[in-house]
């Protein structure tokens, strides 16, 4: 059987326990909001960080970079070392050592030891999205999975929305520091729930040795080399890529400019702003739980290509808007559309390759889309530069484009049976 051929021996029929598949989902979400927990609150940190240390701005953003860079190592490593050891124990370990170097960063004097400090944390949080997403679509029968990996995608944004209530206070109460010291309380909290919660079965079917060691037997090259094994496979490691990287170019391109945009082009104001960009997150939560219902009850294609199109004519639409009103209601659709996506990506992911390499291509494509995805800023900040925030919005609509024609790579998988 090979990860590019869809298993056909018939639908799953199997119901893991309701309590177990509530906890997996649960350790898993709050897993995958720590990091837009952590993607927040050093943000709001690095004005502070700058003065302190008498920084830079580009040495300032470059703490940014860093952390990602480690994000991309850590997906890589912890991915691989949870095909061996399990999704919830290296869940753990990578919550652990988040936690650690989260509260070292507190304790920074200056760049080069908070430089170490974010690179090592974001090693911890680089596993966060791959791992969770493997354990939340073993966890669920097929009929569920892609609801399953959308509750995980709502952890996320969960996890942006409470740094984004929490970090003002807390810089005015205990300043910049304080933002890493409480950073350790969630990671501490997301390590006691996941110590709650046992492999999923189809996990350890593969670990077994009834299910032929599977696990055990391949080293790290071999599941690196397992997501380009052949022409199909390659195909559909080429086709999740862009996938990953639109959803990652769009989502920042989006929430990085938007509340400047608003405040400031828009003539809205810093409160106002800030609401409705808050608007928009809502829609992109949103999105991702109607994406889940969708593609579990239409087909993963139907649905993807629904929102890409939703998100294509959306953001046209609103880089024209110039009114209060519409905009506050165009940003709720944008960022449905534009994120709803993020719910259905754990599922495709999962879909596409056998259980010894899950979580190793949850992590290696996504974190592949993150870090090109992650130039959206830089890309948006040039183009607006030159032809304004609105012109450069209205470009966005060409990588979902792209992102449509991919789909024709994936076969349909809605309601197999995992391999």
């Amino acid at each position: 059987m090979t990860s590019a051929t869809p298993h056909t021996s018939g639908r799953t029929t199997d119901d893991p326990q309701p309590r177990y598949r509530l906890k997996a989902l649960f350790a898993a979400a709050v897993g995958y909001g720590l990091d837009g927990f952590d993607l927040l609150i050093l943000s709001f940190a690095l004005s502070g960080i700058i003065v302190s240390f008498g920084l830079t701005d580009v040495e300032a953003g470059s703490l940014s970079t860093i952390t990602l860079l480690g994000a991309v190592l850590g997906g890589v490593v912890f991915g691989a070392l949870a095909d061996r050891h399990g999704r919830v124990r290296v869940l753990t370990w990578t919550v652990l050592i988040f936690a650690v170097f989260t509260g070292l960063s507190a304790l920074a004097q200056g760049y080069w030891d908070m430089a170490a400090y974010r690179f090592i944390a974001g090693i911890g949080i680089g596993g966060e999205f791959g791992i969770g997403m493997a354990l939340a679509a073993e966890a669920v029968p097929a009929n569920q999975r892609a609801r399953a990996t959308s509750w995980v995608g709502v952890g996320f944004q969960l996890g942006v929305f409470l740094a984004a209530i929490i970090s003002a206070p807390i810089i005015a109460l205990w300043g910049w520091r304080g933002l890493f010291v409480v950073g350790l309380f969630p990671a501490i909290y997301a390590f006691v729930v996941r110590r709650g919660v046992d492999e999923p079965e189809k996990f350890k079917q593969a670990h077994s040795e009834e299910g032929g060691g599977r696990v055990d037997e391949l080293s790290f090259g071999a599941k690196l080399s397992a997501l380009v094994k052949d022409r199909s496979t390659v195909k559909i490691t080429v086709a999740l890529i862009v996938l990953t990287t639109v959803q990652n170019f769009g989502y920042f391109g989006i929430i990085s400019w938007l509340p400047n945009y608003l405040s400031e082009q828009m003539d809205l104001g810093v409160t106002k702003g800030s609401l409705w960009t808050a608007v928009t997150v809502i829609g992109m939560l949103s999105g991702i739980l109607i994406f889940g219902q969708v593609a579990d009850r239409v087909g993963r294609r139907p649905a993807f290509w629904i929102f890409q199109a939703g998100a294509i004519i959306s953001i046209l639409v609103y880089s024209q808007m110039t009114d209060p009103t519409a905009l506050l209601v165009g940003g709720f659709f944008m960022g449905a559309f534009a994120n709803g996506m993020l719910g259905g990506h754990g599922a495709l992911l999962a879909e596409m390759y056998p259980t010894e390499v899950r979580a190793t291509a949850q992590n290696v494509i996504f974190n592949i889309g993150r870090a090109l995805g992650g130039l959206a800023p830089v890309v948006i900040a040039l183009l607006a530069g030159s032809f304004g925030f609105g012109f450069a919005l209205a470009l966005l609509p060409v990588i979902y484009l792209i992102q449509f024609l991919a789909m024709f790579l994936l076969p349909e998988k809605r309601g197999v049976e995992l391999e």
